[in-house]
């Protein structure tokens, strides 16, 4: 309990502090938000920070790094060293930063640009290709659940077909997350959300080593600690009106974090309730997709559905906080089903 509130307290105190450096030096170079022509009343954010994902990925980092410090050896004599680094925390830590380098990329092609285009989407997912085949060789590796998981695994192990389920849960939760990316604090709040419920999932797993058979679920439970407060302490400054934007760096690394934390909590399909506000914007995207190009209509005035909700009229703070809501009842729902199956199969007595 201990490392992860040190996790937590200096996730939260460097985004908090060092946030408002980070919108002074990126102002000083003028990296600013290329803002997206067809996106009406937004053209008061261009040339606001972007790229504050750095900050987060710092945080996180370096949250993680504080959990695992030790200040007293067995005999407990004063002497610093560090508790050892679990696997699986290595794995979400690998997914956070190389997603978050993806986005990094991503987001220095556009300042560079001067426009809101990026990495093309072939490199883009070659990039994505390449963290989530490390993280399922790792996960293969060293032996760790290679089995499809709602509240816990179920069903045949994938064996190396796991690799193509990794690739697929790794890259659809990233891209759910930026394409959530759209409103001042809309991302931030709503993954603040998320990684609250696998702090409490990982934390319930770690007490309960018996019946869910996660290893390393303390080292879980740091991180997401962290990832909690990371984004709580960047939703102080990205809040409407933001001061500074995350960009692909940080919806790209926040959705890297939550693949790996579903992955290896062996809550997989859980995480479509869990994360279901993500969900709900990616599905938006797809669906106006296919139907205009199979039937030549869009079902909504714009995606991502938050972008549909302003142009009918909503103001941006209410879309905000009526998707925060959303986002909240999935994680209330989310932890209710991890709960009711851990009462319903024996876990109590």
């Amino acid at each position: 309990m201990i490392a992860m509130l040190a996790a937590a307290v200096i996730a939260f105190g460097i985004t908090v502090l060092v946030t408002p450096v980070a919108v002074r030096f990126f102002h000083a170079r003028s990296i600013g938000q290329h803002i997206r022509e067809e996106v009406e009343g937004h053209s008061h954010k261009k040339g606001t920070p972007t790229m504050g994902g750095l900050v987060i990925l710092l945080a996180v980092v370096a949250g993680w790094f504080a959990g695992h410090l030790d200040v007293r050896d067995a005999s407990g004599a004063w002497q610093l060293s560090f508790k050892p680094f679990d696997r699986r925390g290595l794995l979400v830590v690998l997914a956070f930063v190389g997603m978050g380098v993806i986005g990094f990329l991503d987001d220095y092609s556009k300042v560079r640009r001067a426009r809101n285009l990026g990495l093309r989407k072939t490199w883009k997912f070659l990039g994505q290709g390449l963290i989530a085949g490390v993280f399922a060789w790792g996960a293969l590796s060293w032996e760790l659940t290679t089995r499809v998981g709602f509240t816990r695994p179920f069903g045949a192990d994938l064996g190396w077909f796991y690799v193509l389920w990794v690739l697929l849960m790794i890259t659809a939760v990233s891209n759910a997350v930026n394409f959530t990316d759209g409103l001042d604090g809309l991302v931030s709040g709503s993954s603040a959300l998320v990684f609250g419920a696998f702090t409490i999932i990982c934390f319930w797993q770690f007490r309960h080593p018996g019946f869910y058979g996660v290893g390393g679920a303390l080292d879980l439970a740091m991180l997401a600690a962290a990832l909690t407060a990371a984004t709580l302490g960047f939703l102080w400054w990205n809040t409407a009106p933001a001061r500074i934007f995350m960009g692909d760096t940080g919806s790209q690394a926040l959705g890297g974090a939550m693949a790996a934390l579903a992955l290896l909590t062996n809550t997989d399909l859980l995480f479509i309730i869990l994360g279901g506000l993500f969900v709900i914007e990616a599905a938006s995207v797809v669906i106006q997709i296919i139907t205009f190009h199979a039937f030549g209509r869009r079902v909504f005035k714009m995606a991502p559905l938050h972008h549909h909700f302003e142009l009918m009229g909503w103001p941006e703070p209410t879309v905000i906080v009526r998707f925060w809501i959303l986002a909240g009842l999935g994680v209330a729902l989310a932890l209710g089903i991890f709960y009711g199956d851990f009462i319903t199969s024996g876990g109590v007595g």
